[in-house]
C-alpha cells in the first residue's frame, strides 16, 4: 500500500511540473503604445493556456488582469519585453489595463480578454 501511495504522489507531482513548464496553447504579442493595448481584445476558449509577450512602442507601462491577480511593468521600447501566462479556466470577460501611470491618456488604456 506504501509503495503504490509513492507511486501515485510521484505521479502527481511530475504531471503538475510538466503542466507548469508544458508549451501554452497560443502565444500574443500585446504592444502598449500611447494609452492603447494592439490587440485591445482578445479571444480564448474556455481551458486554453495563453502566453502574452508584452512590448512597449514608446515608454513604460504596466499590465494588470485585476480579475486573475495579474500586474507587472512593460519595459520601455527596446529594453526588452515582459511574459505571462493566462489560463481561461471560466467563461466570461476580463478587463486588462495599464497599471502605470504613462501620461494625460492613461485611464483610457484597456482592452479585454473574452472567454468562449
Amino acid at each position: 500500500m506504501k509503495r503504490l501511495c509513492l507511486l501515485l504522489l510521484c505521479s502527481a507531482a511530475f504531471a503538475a511540473q510538466k503542466a507548469d513548464s508544458g508549451k501554452p496553447d497560443r502565444v500574443i504579442t500585446i504592444v502598449a503604445e500611447r494609452f492603447t493595448f494592439n490587440p485591445s481584445k482578445i479571444v480564448l476558449k474556455e481551458g486554453e493556456t495563453a502566453e502574452f509577450v508584452l512590448l512597449s512602442d514608446d515608454t513604460d507601462h504596466g499590465f494588470r488582469i485585476p480579475s486573475a491577480g495579474v500586474d507587472l511593468a512593460i519595459p520601455q521600447q527596446s529594453k526588452g519585453e515582459a511574459r505571462v501566462r493566462f489560463v481561461a479556466r471560466k467563461r466570461g470577460k476580463y478587463v486588462f489595463e495599464c497599471s502605470r501611470p504613462c501620461g494625460a491618456g492613461h485611464n483610457l488604456m484597456r482592452g479585454v480578454i473574452i472567454v468562449k
